[in-house]
């Protein structure tokens, strides 16, 4: 798979196949699970964009990618509402947690309840919401078509968005030869580090101890 050439230096060795890998994994997790409250998913996206821009196949891999993580978000958007589902409507939350407490349970309840349909769709902007919301839907029972309605719509329009952000972005970055390589180095060490970070976090949130929350 052929690379733009003079670019990027050592970070020409990023190929598609390792963006798509992180891209999709990243993406499925941050709407599936818990630990997605921790990971950052729209600098991702962002990143992933930009370094697509400096390959030849990089216009063909961004639209493909886009699909394949809209698809990635609405799965994992359907394995929290499952799980959520399955817990009754009780959730464990920690006491005195970040993200996972039973303040932000309950803002999202509100949330759901007074806005329904409208909140699912806003909230893919809303990075810790965007984790909860699946699974506070799940176990409030929200209705369950109108659920994937509205979280399939956010995850069409939030994926392809930031992608292509990135990607444009990249490509104007790329018209001053130090720059792009400079921006790129930047943000991926930004990744690595708030991924390592947050894994750090997401431990030290489970192990605090969990109240329940009761789901309305």
């Amino acid at each position: 798979m052929m690379l733009a050439a003079g670019s990027f230096g050592p970070l020409e060795t990023v190929g598609p196949v390792v963006v798509w890998l992180v891209v999709l994994t990243f993406v499925f997790l941050e709407c599936a699970f818990i630990i997605g409250l921790f990971l950052p998913g729209d600098s991702l996206l962002v990143t992933a964009g930009i370094v697509l821009a400096g390959q030849y196949t990089g216009t063909a891999h961004v639209w493909l990618l886009a699909v394949g993580a809209a698809v990635a978000a609405i799965a994992g958007n359907q394995v929290g509402y499952a799980i959520g589902h399955r817990t009754g409507h009780s959730l464990a939350a920690r006491r005195g947690g970040k993200y996972l407490n039973t303040a932000n349970l309950h803002k999202v309840n509100a949330l759901l309840d007074r806005h329904g349909f409208w909140s699912v769709l806003v909230a893919r902007w809303i990075p810790w919401i965007r984790t909860l919301c699946p699974l506070v839907a799940g176990a409030a029972r929200m209705n369950h078509r109108s659920y994937t309605i509205a979280s399939t719509l956010g995850a069409v329009a939030w994926a392809p968005v930031l992608l292509l952000l990135g990607f444009y972005a990249g490509g104007f970055l790329e018209r001053v030869p130090w720059l792009l390589p400079a921006v790129l180095g930047v943000m991926i060490a930004a990744l690595v580090v708030g991924t390592v970070l947050g894994v750090r976090q997401y431990r030290q949130e489970l192990a605090r101890p969990t109240e329940e929350y009761e789901v309305e």
